[in-house]
């Protein structure tokens, strides 16, 4: 039915009406009934659910898509787009499974009309959603050039909506989908990337477009370095943006003037990402300069947004997000930033990040003092020197009074009782960095407070725990034994574990284990670190296990970390053995090698030696021949020849060895080249046998067609004797009924029509099968030659093959022939 409406041109109102149908566009009237309006949505559902009970449906779809005429590729591509967006993983089912149904889909990028092309990107966005199967293939059907191209077609970032819809469809591609990323990055298309993000230095006139389509373009650099990918692929596309100069051009963006906020704070979390856990990139990050006169790092002026409370919350976030990627596994930079607190390197001329930090871990504002303390805490994060460089801090806290240690300072500050957020950041910071045990703490954790305050009373136990787990007994005064005895006399034990498990129940805590990125929806929800988070799961077990150890229990884990180290201290020792036998080994080698090179020489002396003998039988044999022609000459020579004779038999018994050994020699040689020739007759055999096999196999389908289109041809002969037999039969009915038209009834008269009626449709239908048959002569017809050509070309050319490799063979084998 579908292909007649399409024969009588009205196909594509037909399928304009069925998109209508399934997307809602029918319904004019505006409906307040929220019932009303709900039944209203579900009928483009409806329709869909019908539509696509039959799956030939959406390939009969995909099949007119391929017509170029407008009137019905651009409502087809409208009615796909709404059946995907209504039941779309049922629809993805149909097209995925059928044949070129997603190439013909990439077809309509290709399009000239715009129309169609922008219509095609947004059908492209519903059939690349959560479907990873049908994202590969679209990527492997050249995707990527063709957006690529159209976004530089359209303008880059400056483009419109079409720029954002081939983002859009570009993050689909890539979001989570590992495969299509490193396909992406093999493909060189992260150095297409960098021209996006060069805004040029007038930042004035941003248009709310090219916010969007800038923001899209870092969302797509950001997806292919998360920290969710695996780590080798980050490092891989790390390593790509600094080379082709995009962590560059980002970074000069982060220090424009003009930028947009939300552009800006984008810009951040996504350098942040690029320079994660690479030392390169975050080498690179500390060497770049604010334009500021004197020029300042950029991390300083970063870090002044970050203790201002005046800045935007999202961006202090996302600069806490960026200092804590670049201390991220980078000693280097942890070192940096902890000298800068150091008295010895305090420059009273300038801004360093030490002093930002300090500002703003004891400033008036609570969000300064958690994000300071959780950025200090960073650049300790698994680093002990830098622990112990930290204790060397001494801050003046005021004029004429004595300065005090950071350590202490902080200890201070959580016993004056300060707002929750200031407290939970110093606790952090403290069980990452801890190194003494303040009996203040106990105080905070008997107490019973509201819930927030319940949350420090935990950190607080797990800071008191630490020093209990980690304690070595140096101190007289604070060993493990006597801080149980505290926990147990003030705390009580049970009390203090269950105080330590208020932090793992906390919802902020779970919120803050999920990701890296410090995202909080207000600064009053800022209290959870993600490393911290970490720190607390390796370590609550553990306390709680220390807690409750009696001390008979310590001493035999005492005795059982004894025996430990002395077992270590063996290994140790056998480790030790073990490097100087590898190290005699070595030594042994370089000895082997060298007696190798002396035996080389040695035999290269020999063949020298032969050589020489060689030219002395030579000379021999001259002489030889010279002595014989004197002794025919001269006769009165007979006691110089005998000299000469002697010499002569003893050399010979030589030659004769040396001509035996060359005999053996040649033996061998004759039959190793038998052994060649043998396989060189096996392989033309071979030749041959598979030639003829391939040649019978060509002969035998040819035989099979020949017969095929014989079959054919009598039967389109019989069906031309049973076409002529129709037309005799309908002639003569119709004669006879105008000859005697008087003598017939009316009825009798339409009957006879009506058999000419059924002869004509009979007589049709023979046409219309003889037609079809010619047809299918004339394409087997074709095919016919078109397989023997093939059929003569492979032979031809697995023959020319096959000879070229045993004539090579033959020239390896036999360098002795000449070949032309």
């Amino acid at each position: 039915i579908f292909y007649q409406v399409l024969r009588q041109n009205s196909f594509c109102y037909l399928m304009y009406l069925a998109w209508l149908a399934v997307s809602n566009c029918y319904i004019k009237s505006p409906i307040t009934d929220e019932n009303a309006q709900k039944q209203a949505d579900d009928l483009g559902a409806q329709f869909t659910d019908k539509f696509i009970e039959d799956p030939e449906h959406v390939t009969l779809l995909l099949t007119l898509l391929e017509e170029f005429d407008f009137h019905v590729r651009w409502p087809g591509v409208k009615l796909l787009t709404a059946l995907l967006k209504n039941q779309g993983p049922q629809v993805q089912g149909v097209i995925l499974v059928s044949p070129m149904g997603v190439s013909r889909l990439m077809d309509l990028l290709a399009d000239s009309r715009e129309v169609i092309r922008n219509d095609g990107l947004l059908l492209l966005q519903q059939l690349t959603k959560g479907n990873a199967a049908i994202q590969k293939i679209v990527a492997f059907e050249s995707a990527f050039e063709r957006l690529l191209d159209i976004i530089t077609e359209e303008g880059s970032s400056d483009g419109g909506i079409v720029v954002e819809d081939c983002l859009l469809l570009l993050l689909n591609l890539l979001k989570n989908n590992s495969s299509n990323q490193n396909f992406f990055k093999e493909g060189s298309y992260i150095q297409r990337m960098k021209p996006w993000f060069e805004v040029g230095d007038d930042n004035s006139g941003w248009s709310a477009q090219k916010v969007t389509n800038l923001h899209l373009m870092l969302q797509l650099v950001r997806v292919m370095v998360s920290p969710v990918n695996s780590p080798g692929a980050t490092a891989s596309c790390q390593k790509s943006m600094y080379q082709c100069g995009l962590l560059q051009q980002l970074c000069t963006i982060l220090m424009a003037t003009g930028v947009p906020a939300d552009i800006l704070t984008e810009t951040i979390n996504t350098v942040s990402e690029v320079i994660r856990g690479s030392q390169v990139n975050q080498d690179y990050f500390a060497s770049v300069n604010a334009p500021s006169n004197p020029p300042r790092p950029a991390i300083v002026v970063l870090l002044m947004s970050m203790v201002n409370e005046r800045q935007p919350f999202v961006l202090r976030c996302a600069v806490l997000y960026c200092f804590q990627c670049f201390l991220y596994k980078n000693e280097k930079g942890q070192g940096e930033i902890v000298a800068t607190l150091l008295p010895s390197t305090i420059d009273a001329n300038s801004i360093s990040a030490g002093q930002l930090l300090c500002g703003g871990l004891f400033s008036a504002d609570s969000l300064s003092n958690w994000c300071a303390a959780v950025a200090l805490a960073h650049a300790l994060q698994d680093n002990l020197t830098q622990k112990e460089q930290l204790l060397r801090v001494q801050l003046a806290t005021s004029l004429g009074k004595p300065p005090v240690s950071l350590l202490q300072q902080c200890t201070n500050i959580l016993s004056q009782g300060s707002k929750v957020q200031t407290r939970v950041g110093l606790l952090m910071l403290l069980c990452t960095w801890i190194s003494n045990c303040p009996i203040a703490l106990t105080a905070q954790i008997s107490e019973n407070l509201g819930e927030d305050e319940r949350l420090v009373q935990g950190l607080c136990a797990l800071l008191l725990g630490i020093c209990i787990y980690y304690n070595d007994n140096s101190l007289e005064n604070y060993t493990k034994e006597k801080l149980k005895q505290l926990i147990e006399k003030r705390i009580g034990k049970e009390n203090f574990v269950e105080k330590l498990g208020f932090i793992t129940k906390h919802e902020l805590y779970s919120r803050a284990a999920q990701k890296p990125q410090p995202v909080f929806p207000s600064p009053e929800q800022m209290l959870f670190d993600h490393e911290f988070t970490k720190l607390v799961k390796e370590l609550e077990g553990v306390i709680t296990k220390a807690v409750h150890k009696s001390s008979e229990e310590e001493k035999k884990e005492e005795e059982v970390k004894k025996t430990l180290e002395q077992h270590d201290n063996i290994v140790t020792q056998y480790k030790e053995l073990i490097r100087e036998q590898d190290a005699q080994i070595q030594e042994l080698k370089e000895q082997v090698s060298s007696m190798t090179s002396q035996n080389e020489q040695m035999q290269a002396t020999v063949a020298q030696q032969l050589s020489q003998i060689q030219q002395h039988k030579d000379q021999y044999n001259i002489l030889k021949l010279k002595l014989g022609k004197e002794n025919q000459s001269q006769s009165n020579s007979q006691g110089d020849a005998s000299q000469v004779n002697g010499l002569q038999t003893e050399e010979l018994t030589q030659l004769r060895e040396e001509v035996e050994e060359l005999r053996q020699q040649h033996t061998l040689l004759q039959t190793q080249l038998s052994d060649k020739d043998s396989l060189i007759n096996t392989l033309v055999s071979f030749l041959w046998v598979f030639c003829g096999s391939l040649l019978s196999c060509v002969l035998q389908e040819l035989e099979a067609l020949r017969t095929q289109v014989q079959s054919q041809s009598a039967e389109i002969s019989q069906l031309k004797t049973e076409k002529q037999e129709l037309l005799r039969r309908a002639e003569a009915p119709v004669n006879g009924i105008i000859a005697n038209m008087t003598f017939y009834s009316k009825n009798e008269v339409r009957s006879l029509s009506g058999g000419r009626t059924d002869l004509e449709q009979q007589l049709a239908s023979a046409t219309s099968t003889v037609a079809i048959l010619q047809t299918e002569k004339t394409k087997l017809q074709t095919e016919n030659w078109f397989i023997w050509y093939l059929a003569c070309y492979m032979y031809a050319f697995l023959s020319f093959r096959m000879l070229f490799n045993t004539i090579s063979s033959l020239v390896i084998l036999r360098p002795d022939l000449q070949f032309t």
